[in-house]
């Protein structure tokens, strides 16, 4: 997946240096080493391409970065977040540039894993909801933060806590300047994926000079339109996922469902675009649209995208299976080493233990 985990990861990376270039693997090479991927590799081109922070991509990025690599691209260092990554044979895949002095590492974003957020989808709890008690996390997190030989500190689920300093450093600061086409869009932009990212880059591309702001609901408003368990991400996940897109100028944290008069007339909105899916009425019926739609600003925008939360969700679960199937394999495999290697320790302590009898 790309959460907003990666984007932190890549705003700490941009603000040590200068030009940021990021390698994206291909699908063949994630397959081999990690598992198979969520999103295809083109896919995954245009996800990073879109995060803000990103100057560059490199795609068919190998798995290993060496020396080599990071003179090709004029690198001076590369950075990683302090959780270990190993090639499918166990091996550490920046060892080189760790040596030669050439690595910076950067924190992980504490509370968001892939494992948690397929664990939401697979228990299909709403424990992580922004009003849900702690007791109900805890019991989501006891469920699936664990494997059966212990707590991964990397992909076992912690609660993600935010705060202002964090949007802060998301968000871009910069208010409408005159000239400025408004536009405001509404939605849920749940586990924020490329279909989003299409549809805000056509909205972005109606002026030569737009400020999109982005309406998110608050989770009962999205589970009310939704239904199951969705908003898969709860408000404070989904801010920062859309804040860390290059076509977002700001967002609303719990907008109104209904795109109301005093909002319109508040953010000064020159336009209100809304993609080809359907419009859910209001609470009372209503067209929540109904007063853009009076005021001939409402614009249907077609992204050409028809990639939906809900598939992202059968595409995660499916390949859920499958990588913890390998995983399993992978598992046992490394078991079997370090029980070799144990019984040799054993024996060689034996053997001394004689030679001192002896």
């Amino acid at each position: 997946m790309v959460h907003y985990g990666h984007s932190n990861q890549l705003r700490q990376a941009k603000a040590m240096g200068d030009y940021l270039i990021v390698g994206v693997h291909t699908d063949g090479e994630i397959s081999q080493h990690k598992g198979p991927p969520v999103f295809t590799q083109d896919e995954r081109y245009k996800m990073v391409r879109a995060i803000k922070w990103v100057d560059e991509i490199v795609e068919g990025a190998p798995y290993v970065t060496t020396l080599e690599t990071l003179d090709k691209y004029t690198s001076d260092f590369c950075v990683h977040g302090d959780d270990i990554t190993l090639t499918v044979d166990g091996k550490d895949t920046y060892e080189e540039v760790k040596r030669s002095g050439r690595y910076r590492e950067c924190k992980r974003t504490q509370g968001v894993s892939t494992t948690d957020l397929v664990g939401r989808m697979l228990l299909m709890t709403k424990a992580h909801h922004s009003n849900i008690g702690h007791s109900d996390y805890q019991q989501h997190t006891d469920n699936f933060g664990k494997g059966p030989k212990g707590h991964s500190p990397w992909t076992g689920v912690s609660q993600f806590l935010q705060t202002s300093q964090k949007i802060i450093q998301f968000a871009s600061g910069q208010e409408p300047q005159p000239g400025d086409t408004i536009i405001y869009v509404a939605g849920a932009f749940d586990l924020f994926h490329i279909g989003h990212v299409d549809f805000l880059e056509a909205v972005s591309r109606l002026s030569d000079k737009p400020y999109v702001i982005v309406g998110l609901h608050f989770d009962q408003e999205v589970n009310r339109y939704k239904g199951k368990n969705y908003p898969i991400m709860n408000v404070h996940e989904r801010t920062l996922s859309v804040l860390a897109c290059r076509y977002v100028s700001e967002v609303v944290i719990g907008a109104p469902y209904a795109v109301t008069r005093e909002l319109l007339d508040h953010f000064k909105v020159d336009l209100v675009c809304h993609g080809k899916t359907d419009v859910h009425p209001d609470k009372d019926g209503s067209d929540p649209y109904a007063e853009p739609r009076k005021k001939g600003i409402l614009h249907t925008v077609d992204s050409m995208n028809s990639l939906t939360t809900d598939s992202i969700v059968q595409r995660i679960i499916k390949n859920r299976l499958l990588f913890e199937a390998r995983n399993q394999k992978k598992e046992a495999k490394e078991m079997a080493v370090i029980q070799a290697m144990k019984r040799r320790e054993e024996e060689k302590g034996k053997e001394r233990a004689q030679a001192v009898d002896c």
